[in-house]
């Protein structure tokens, strides 16, 4: 897995600019719904094994307490559904399913992104490709 993403020290108090900290975070935010229907794409999961399949398969480390509030309102938007199994070795798991209206709006959501951000890293090229030639220390 790649390292996590990091936004290079450019001012502020400590070196870093607070303002890309900010805006790095509203990116994830903005991401996560995506994320949590995507790991829902192959099949039935439960909670902390959508969290490990985020942190396997991205740069998102999120907490239970940021996913649970997802899938409720996902679940309440049509878009996953849950159900409570029994476990032969513990508590019972409410495991998440996404509907076919789940599907349609992961897929919707994959193509934009793939279209968006395409077109976004072809614009930012030139910026990496200039840190690379010549680091800001």
């Amino acid at each position: 897995m790649p390292d996590k993403i990091r936004i290079w020290p450019v001012g502020g108090r400590d070196g870093r600019d607070e303002e890309a900290e900010r805006w790095e975070a509203q990116l994830r935010k903005g991401c996560l719904e995506m994320a949590v229907l995507a790991a829902l794409a192959p099949g039935r999961n439960y909670g902390l094994e959508i969290i490990r399949a985020l942190e396997e398969h991205s740069n998102l480390a999120i907490s239970e307490g940021t996913v649970y509030p997802i899938l409720n309102r996902l679940r309440q938007e049509g878009l996953v559904d849950a159900v409570w199994v029994e476990s032969d070795s513990g508590h019972p798991r409410k495991y998440y399913t996404l509907t076919r209206k789940g599907r349609e709006r992961a897929t919707r959501m994959a193509e934009v992104w793939v279209e968006f951000s395409a077109g976004l890293s072809s614009l930012i090229a030139p910026l990496v490709q200039a840190r690379k030639e010549r680091p800001v220390r």
